[in-house]
């Protein structure tokens, strides 16, 4: 039975309103991160002390993650993590280039500059939990982010869409980035978005949207 080393999730610390929603959003995080590993069987109970919780509120969560294929149950064992082809890799950042890259243009000249402002937080975090190379952080803040961003387009399936695509990937490479030191540069491309999006410059928004894609495929999801 696969265990986590070391203090790759955070703990919880207590139950709050949403206490469910975020040991599934934790566990997803950890998921796409690489912190739980491909083909790795993970138990309830074995899991529960990392995240500073009991093993009732692990399953449940883990039973949610089955229905978004993120993870299979392994009768009387646990949970499988289920693999992601080099393939699919492909395919998922492929759809999402065709959907975020023009979508996220066009808000340069559409979006209310209060609205990217308000997301400037999330950037933030982005860069902060790169420099502590928190990856659950990382991951959690930089999906509220393209999510938020995106949301300001007033189309909610397409959000969806891209919401299904990002918990479908994953971003194996974090880990190496964080240990060359290169994690804080790639986390500094949500700054610049933002600042390229609030100077109404569509084709600087079409170069950082272009990159950030492409590290997402390729430098993040370990190659």
């Amino acid at each position: 039975m696969a265990q986590l080393q070391g203090p790759a999730i955070p703990s919880l610390g207590g139950r709050k309103p949403n206490f469910r929603e975020k040991v599934v959003d934790v566990l997803r995080a950890a998921l796409i991160s690489g912190e739980l590993r491909p083909g790795q069987v993970y138990s309830a109970p074995a899991l529960a002390p990392r995240l500073g919780v009991s093993a009732t509120p692990v399953r449940e969560a883990m039973l949610e993650l089955v229905k978004e294929g993120m993870v299979e149950i392994v009768p009387n064992k646990g949970f499988r993590v289920t693999a992601v082809s080099e393939k699919q890799l492909d395919e998922y950042t492929h759809i999402r280039s065709l959907i975020e890259i023009p979508t996220t243009v066009a808000l340069a000249t559409t979006a209310d500059p209060d609205d990217l402002k308000a997301l400037r937080p999330f950037a933030m975090e982005i860069v902060t939990s790169a420099k502590k190379g928190d990856l659950i952080s990382y991951v959690e803040a930089d999906l509220h982010f393209h999510l938020g961003l995106l949301a300001l387009a007033g189309n909610e399936h397409l959000v969806e869409v891209v919401r299904d695509l990002r918990r479908r990937s994953r971003l194996w490479g974090l880990t190496a980035l964080v240990e060359a030191g290169r994690l804080e540069a790639s986390a500094m491309e949500h700054m610049e978005l933002l600042d390229a999006l609030l100077a109404r410059d569509p084709e600087a928004v079409r170069e950082v949207m272009t990159r950030h894609l492409g590290h997402v495929r390729g430098l993040w999801a370990g190659h």
